[in-house]
């Protein structure tokens, strides 16, 4: 089933990206960066490149995508946001960028800038993961175990 990563330019992201390429299905990542954009075009991954703070942008790199994987620290790193200019209002685009694509699945993973902002969005399905808790593989591993999973309760 198709998976995007917001934020897959992020050193969480990179980790994330790298252990779900391994798993059946289509892998879309979205990013800011040029350079990580091409590395990622190079591999099997599917690559949008565009500004995280543009919902609309980021729904349509997630349309008919079962799983999308937020990475909150793309809100908040110093990349250039030209649609918002708080977390908070890239959240808002995010949650719109939800309701388009239609995913079914929200894997929002949260840092100590940004503890909290998962509880906001609505969604069929959404886990939250306390990423300043966990190592880099062990945030990519619980999302692996999530994306996979038929139900969310069996993992959480």
């Amino acid at each position: 089933m198709p998976v995007l990563v917001v934020g897959a330019d992020t050193p969480v992201g990179a980790i994330v990206v790298k252990a779900l390429t391994d798993r059946e299905g289509e892998l879309r990542c979205f990013v800011t960066d040029v350079e990580i954009a091409a590395d990622l075009r190079s591999g099997s991954a599917k690559v949008a490149l565009g500004d995280v703070s543009d919902g609309s942008h980021v729904g349509g790199a997630g349309l008919n995508c079962f799983s999308m994987v937020f990475i909150c620290a793309a809100a908040t790193d110093i990349r250039e946001r030209a649609f918002c200019t708080t977390p908070a209002q890239v959240f808002e685009q995010w949650q719109e960028a939800i309701t388009m694509a239609g995913a079914r699945r929200i894997i929002w993973i949260e840092d100590a800038d940004t503890a909290g902002s998962g509880s906001r969005i609505v969604a069929n399905e959404i886990a939250v993961i306390a990423g300043d808790e966990l190592s880099h593989r062990e945030i990519a591993d619980r999302v692996v175990a999530l994306d996979e999973a038929s139900d969310l309760n069996t993992v959480l």
